[in-house]
């Protein structure tokens, strides 16, 4: 799928695949989708005991795709159509492929335009919605449907124990994910490594008001409040990247370190990050690094 991302520079826009489940529009980010396929049923084989949204894996371009049947997810019914219509997509180092029932088209909106509902609670698995003139279209959490389903392909509790304890209690540290179950996972691995003073919030224009309030209060002072700040890219309102554009932007903050921490950290896309201006840059699975990414940028080796 060839398509003009524009995350690259950080212009607080994005382009998204609109797509139907159940008469339903939903959305995904372009720069989450690899490409759309048409797969007969027959090519589908199923697996014994796997989790009962996995439709079965098949053959594409010589690799073995595991196809997650949306429909099951959202209303625990079965796509029965003989001819499956495909998103195949790439994050946390995954490549995974979602039946849905049609696609409908591709567009451009802004970050800002996308709406946080009112249930953001850890189950919820619409993370943000756009409002149309004719139409609501819900962005879907599509990091937790595949963590719900494999726990191991995101950040987990195997890979929090591996985070060792120290006394860090003066680093002051702020975390910016539009998700509350990666907000409270991030926190916990923060916490079982010696944090104690970790503010978050769930999404990047919440980050940038507060460090500007900082800064009218403080000018280059504003470290004695925050020293580091944690990142995801895909956020309502304000995405990461965005942000740490804005934030490097900023003569006064731009000595504050900034990791973008994303299921979006990919050998193609680690260039947007870059190009923005990030102080690193890691994948969700990998948390266990975090801890010493964090060390290195504030340059204290005994934290």
């Amino acid at each position: 799928m060839e398509t003009n991302i524009l995350l690259e520079s950080g212009t607080g826009e994005l382009e998204i695949l609109e797509f139907l489940i159940n008469s339903e529009t939903y959305a995904i980010n372009v720069i989450k989708v690899k490409e759309v396929l048409e797969i007969k049923a027959e090519n589908i084989t199923k697996l014994p005991q796997t989790h009962p949204a996995i439709a079965g894996v098949t053959v594409s371009r010589g690799k073995i795709l595991t196809l997650i049947d949306l429909k099951y997810v959202l209303d625990k019914t079965r796509n029965t159509n003989d001819l499956k219509k495909v998103i195949v997509c790439e994050f946390n180092k995954l490549e995974i492929a979602f039946i849905i029932d049609s696609v409908t088209k591709i567009q451009r909106i802004k970050w800002e335009e996308i709406v946080k509902p009112d249930d953001l609670t850890v189950n919820s698995l619409v993370i943000g919605n756009i409002i149309f003139k004719d139409k609501i279209v819900s962005m879907l959490d599509y990091e937790k449907i595949v963590t719900d389903i494999s726990p191991n392909s995101g950040i987990n509790q195997d890979r929090i124990a591996n985070v060792n304890y120290k006394d860090r209690a003066d680093v002051k540290i702020a975390v910016a994910d539009d998700s509350q179950l990666i907000r409270k996972l991030l926190f916990d691995t923060l916490t079982k490594a010696g944090f104690k003073n970790i503010r978050t919030f769930d999404d990047g224009k919440q980050v940038l008001d507060y460090l500007n309030n900082l800064v009218n209060e403080k000018a280059d002072k504003f470290d004695e409040d925050i020293q580091l700040l944690i990142t995801d890219i895909e956020m309502p309102q304000m995405d990461g990247h965005t942000l740490t554009r804005r934030i490097k932007e900023n003569p006064i903050l731009n000595k504050l370190p900034v990791i973008i921490f994303s299921s979006l950290i990919t050998g193609d896309l680690k260039h947007k990050g870059e190009s923005v201006g990030a102080d690193a840059q890691l994948s969700k699975p990998e948390v266990e690094d975090l801890v010493d990414v964090i060390t290195k940028l504030l340059n204290k080796e005994n934290i």
